[in-house]
């Protein structure tokens, strides 16, 4: 199937997240059922990072998964491509160190972060791999890498409901609480159209990235992809 970010060009889907900024993680908490947060602390848990660390959140939007990293004490960049995001970001964080870029051309050096992540954005970058590519080679060896991304449901009867919900339910709330409900209609459709758990594994490992394993939340809704950079153990 081809995927659906594959229709917009990068500026596009920019212009679609600086659009909806305002109301990002409002509307994400109500079209998830509160269960963003809980996945993103999830996340925060998997790449385990310590004070003195670095970390890349890539995607990472108007910092709301950036959040518990600095309030640990951990250094971390918070990098988005969208400015309109960074801006809301900046304006109710402005302790976090946010930084305009593009996922398959990052603006930092070769083994930069002793991690790197990106929830729930990877689907919506042109080049996926290009992308893992990256993160890759700003991540020292012995980093890792955790992947939050929308998935395959593991229960046949609850993936149809979860696909009706999708391209139905979805855009219908969006319109009674987005400021761009057309936004949502995309990313839904950017949803289905990604590869299931096993098929982003395989891309990850197809990068360069070593031990590749994931764990399914909420029903294979959404799995966190775990990965580490080969060579010496990051200090």
């Amino acid at each position: 199937m081809k995927r659906a970010s594959l229709e917009k060009r990068p500026d596009e889907v920019a212009a679609m997240f600086d659009d909806v900024a305002p109301k990002y993680d409002i509307v994400n908490d109500v079209l998830s059922m509160g269960q963003t947060r809980r996945w993103r602390r999830l996340v925060v848990d998997a790449v385990g990072a310590q004070p003195g660390q670095r970390v890349l959140d890539l995607a990472a939007g108007t910092g709301t998964s950036s959040e518990p990293y600095a309030d640990a004490g951990i250094d971390v960049v918070a990098c988005d491509f969208s400015l309109g995001m960074l801006k809301v970001g900046k304006r109710r964080r402005p302790d976090i160190d946010f930084v305009a870029g593009d996922a398959t051309n990052l603006p930092f050096e070769d083994n930069s972060f002793d991690a790197s992540t990106i929830s729930f954005g990877l689907r919506n970058v042109n080049e996926p791999k290009k992308a893992l590519a990256e993160m890759l080679r700003v991540t020292k060896p012995g980093g890792r890498l955790v992947i939050a991304e929308f998935s395959s449901p593991t229960v046949p009867g609850f993936r149809t409901v979860y696909t009706e919900y999708l391209m139905r339910a979805l855009p219908a709330i969006a319109r009674k609480v987005a400021s761009n409900p057309d936004a949502y209609v995309y990313l839904a459709e950017s949803i289905r159209a990604w590869p299931n758990q096993d098929g982003l594994a395989t891309w990850i490992s197809e990068t360069g990235w070593d031990n590749v394993a994931y764990r399914n939340l909420t029903g294979g809704i959404v799995a966190i992809h775990r990965a580490v950079k080969p060579g010496r153990t990051a200090v």
